[in-house]
């Protein structure tokens, strides 16, 4: 066993809770010539949990692929993805300030999913693993939706919104993993680590 793993995510957040963890970890992050967004599509009818276990699958055999192509020593691999689920509605990432606009007033006044999946392993089978949180909104105003979308925080995020960040001032309740919520399940990912040991 590494006395380190790798870390395929550009999330500062994911770095943040690792650390919080005290897991010593190296950044195996995407060429400038892979399109990480395009593993994020979601395929027709396709279930939420499945979409996002399936999107952090891809991107834990890319990043496998990639520690190959760089000739890096052997340790395992760790992956996320988020995304957030309305019923079967899945939101991803804000392609505009205007989209992640309806994002918000779509979840403003429910509650909704934050589904985490995480990949964890070597070269065989990862270790697979998926948090479901459930969110509350308060009813937001579409003054209050301009004011939060114009700071900028919902893009680049699941569902258009950071639970850490000024959207906290919306959410009235959280049920489950709050790190699952920020974009890594810390139980999951300590159960998953002691599982390759």
């Amino acid at each position: 066993m590494s006395d380190f793993i790798y870390l395929a995510s550009q999330s500062p957040r994911r770095s943040q809770l690792l650390t919080q963890l005290g897991v010593k970890y190296v950044l195996l992050l995407p060429d400038a010539n892979e399109d990480a967004e395009a593993m994020e599509a979601v395929l027709p009818n396709e279930a939420p949990q499945k979409y996002v276990q399936r999107v952090t699958d891809l991107k834990w055999l890319a990043a496998h692929h990639r520690r190959e192509l760089r000739n890096l020593p052997p340790a395992p691999i760790l992956c996320s993805d988020t995304t957030v689920a309305l019923g079967r509605k899945i939101f991803g990432k804000p392609e505009s300030f205007d989209d992640a606009a309806h994002m918000i007033k779509a979840l403003s006044g429910q509650t909704h999913r934050v589904l985490t999946a995480i990949s964890l392993g070597h070269s065989n089978q990862p270790v697979r693993a998926c948090s479901i949180s459930l969110v509350t909104f308060a009813s937001l105003s579409d003054q209050e939706i301009t004011s939060y979308i114009e700071t900028g925080e919902s893009m680049g995020k699941a569902g258009a919104y950071a639970v850490q960040g000024l959207a906290a001032a919306f959410i009235s309740r959280i049920s489950g993993s709050y790190s699952g919520i920020m974009g890594l399940p810390l139980f999951e990912t300590a159960q998953a680590l002691r599982s390759l040991k």
